[in-house]
């Protein structure tokens, strides 16, 4: 018996050369490791810290204050409202770029004369800089002298009536996404067998039955993907609205996200626990949604 556990013990010792790669493995991922440190958990462990403290004057120093940022905010409506309108951009920019994207997909992955130019023209908006989209956005959507109302015959405040100001940022949103979307489902496109297309066009299926019988099933893992990161980067929207309305603007309430908030408040005010509080408030919804989003994926997602 004495033997054998010594043979054992002999077995799981390492050797040099399995020791120089565990090492070498170490240093590989550890830029890695302390990125994520650095830049994910550790600001992630302070804006929790913060949230339960009030900055103190003149943004010197911290007052713990438990859970009175989380009690403040509850009772806030300007932070319900903020959510709302996230909620509002999220719902309508999510499903309109998601289908839109997919379609488009479709038509690209056809062979066509300059399909690699209509490629590169819709993906151009992923390359732009946000200051120049904001910037060409804003002239197109001006009452006085820009190019829609221009167009046609209209004299529509876009960006600055309250009741339809949330829709023109929502249509920028969709604009940018539409090319990360297509470059997702084009790959997704590619990975399906022609030989399900040959076979249902032999038994006299039609292109749009092919398309709801075939594409959507086999396409659904490339669609539930985009779903849940489309969702979480919809809730995030920050840089549209700080770039395309004005701190004057009279719809600047009824558009502001719920991270336009944060930042109004972390930033602007000097505010970071209230700050970091609304930042927390975000946290868990995002997280509720994905749960939600992971326990359906069962039911509609096909992975062939």
């Amino acid at each position: 018996m004495a033997k054998d556990s010594a043979a054992v013990k002999v077995k799981t010792r390492m050797t040099t050369w399995e020791k120089n790669e565990m090492k070498w493995g170490w240093l590989f991922i550890a830029p890695t490791i302390i990125g994520l440190i650095i830049l994910n958990i550790y600001p992630m462990i302070m804006t929790v810290w913060q949230s339960l403290n009030k900055t103190g004057d003149f943004g010197k120093g911290n007052k713990f204050i438990g859970l009175e940022n989380y009690a403040k905010m509850i009772q806030d409506a300007e932070v319900w409202q903020s959510l709302w309108n996230t909620f509002k951009y999220a719902l309508f920019v999510v499903p309109v770029s998601v289908a839109l994207s997919v379609v488009i997909a479709v038509l690209l992955n056809r062979k066509m004369k300059g399909r690699s130019t209509y490629r590169a023209i819709f993906f151009l908006p992923m390359v732009s800089a946000p200051a120049a989209v904001a910037m060409i956005w804003r002239w197109l959507y001006n009452s006085q002298y820009g190019l829609i109302n221009h167009v046609f015959g209209t004299n529509i405040n876009w960006i600055s009536d309250p009741n339809i100001a949330w829709l023109s940022i929502a249509i920028i949103g969709v604009w940018s996404a539409l090319g990360y979307n297509i470059v997702l489902f084009l790959s997704g496109l590619q990975e399906i067998p022609k030989d399900y297309y040959e076979a249902s066009s032999i038994d006299g299926a039609t292109g749009v039955r092919q398309f709801f019988k075939i594409t959507l099933p086999l396409l659904s893992p490339t669609i539930f993907f985009v779903v849940v990161t489309s969702v979480i980067g919809a809730l995030q929207v920050f840089d549209l609205i700080f770039m395309v309305m004005d701190h004057s603007n009279p719809a600047l309430g009824k558009t502001q996200s719920i991270v336009y908030l944060f930042y109004q408040y972390s930033f602007t005010n000097g505010n970071k626990g209230y700050g970091s509080a609304i930042v927390m408030l975000l946290l868990a919804v995002i997280l509720i949604l994905t749960a939600i989003q992971m326990k359906l994926q069962k039911k509609w997602v096909f992975y062939n």
